[in-house]
């Protein structure tokens, strides 16, 4: 039996089997069996291809990349938004490499990727999916773009990128594993869990790890467990665009609002709400404002540097000059992640929102 055909296996005994506390630990041991498999079929994937995929240098402030079917209006989106040209036409996948294009907002110069359209199988290599995934795990937020006559496509994206390791509008699950070389599985936790110990200790047999302190600090399912043991998962931030309504009617328009109370809708071809989508971009980033001061001046107060929030003090080196790392010496923090005015602190320190930073360099 192939590994596809172990994965169709296992999928099928999942969806026949009833979920009740009796079969939990059995269906928890397929799942992981389930995501081992999956994982090592990409590995193989990945390594039959050489890497082969598509080149895209990151550029600007943040990368938004916009997944969706083809023909849903990605091309038109961006060159709605941007100075890109990337090809139209009224036929499906017309983007056959991946388009950039910069838009300017707020003093923020964000990348938006066009890349071919992502169809079902795409996870599995289908149709160029991984080369395209590839660029999805890359970017800082993922535009989920529908055509508002076909909305039933959105849970389709979701479970490719999910089978691919992309988990969106999430967080990695609080756990920790720590590996030894003997003393068996010590599970602890700060609160009670769903998930027994049994249970626990199957699916970490699953991956061959019968040595182990496991630190959970919330509570988590069998899926999410998975996730903390492989340990190499993307997760990204992700807002729903529902494109081409200047071609609905109400009735469509307002189921599409009840199914997805949280998205935008636009008309990139007629410029529909296209103000609201750069503001939602640029929130759902989360850009942060940075204020440099040279050594022995008075900080920049009137142009900062618009960086993602979660920055830390070396990431602001590299952006600078690629030799501020290497030459680094400590940095001056004034602001809300400072102990206190001017405190010393090293590469790896967090900045928050209008900090004013000071970076001293060995000369």
């Amino acid at each position: 039996m192939t590994l596809d055909e172990d994965i169709k296996a296992i999928e099928d005994e999942i969806r026949k089997t009833r979920y009740n506390k009796a079969t939990s630990h059995h269906i928890g041991k397929l799942k992981a069996k389930l995501a081992r498999i999956k994982d090592e079929v990409q590995k193989r994937a990945s390594s039959k291809s050489g890497g082969e995929g598509y080149s895209v240098r990151k550029s600007g402030d943040a990368t938004v990349v916009l997944v969706g079917f083809p023909s849903v209006g990605k091309s038109t989106l961006l060159n709605s938004l941007t100075d890109a040209e990337s090809e139209i036409g009224a036929y499906e996948f017309t983007t056959l490499s991946v388009i950039p294009g910069a838009m300017e907002y707020k003093g923020a110069t964000i990348q938006i990727l066009d890349v071919p359209g992502l169809v079902k199988g795409a996870a599995s290599g289908r149709g160029r999916g991984k080369e395209v995934i590839a660029v999805v795990r890359n970017a800082d937020l993922a535009v989920i773009l529908l055509d508002v006559f076909q909305p039933v496509h959105y849970d389709v994206l979701v479970q490719e990128l999910y089978d691919a390791g992309i988990r969106l509008n999430t967080r990695p699950p609080d756990v920790r594993i720590r590996r030894k070389f003997r003393g068996g599985v010590n599970i602890s936790s700060t609160l009670r869990l769903d998930l027994d110990e049994e249970l626990i200790k199957s699916v970490l047999s699953e991956y061959r790890i019968h040595n182990a302190d496991v630190l959970i600090r919330e509570k988590i399912d069998v899926d999410q467990l998975i996730d903390a043991i492989l340990g190499n998962r993307k997760y990204l931030p992700g807002l729903v665009v529902i494109n081409k309504i200047d071609l609905a009617d109400e009735h469509i328009i307002r189921e599409c609002r009840e199914k997805f109370p949280d998205g935008l809708l636009i008309s990139a071809d007629k410029n529909i709400n296209m103000d609201e989508l750069k503001e939602s971009l640029y929130q759902k980033l989360g850009f942060i404002r940075i204020y440099l001061k040279p050594q022995g001046e008075p900080p920049d107060m009137d142009e900062p540097m618009i960086v993602l929030d979660g920055i830390s003090v070396g990431e602001i080196c590299d952006k600078l000059h690629r030799d501020f790392r290497k030459r680094f010496r400590y940095a001056q923090i004034w602001g809300t992640s400072a102990k206190h005015d001017g405190q010393r602190a090293g590469l790896e320190h967090v900045l928050h929102d209008n900090d004013i930073l000071s970076i001293i360099l060995r000369k």
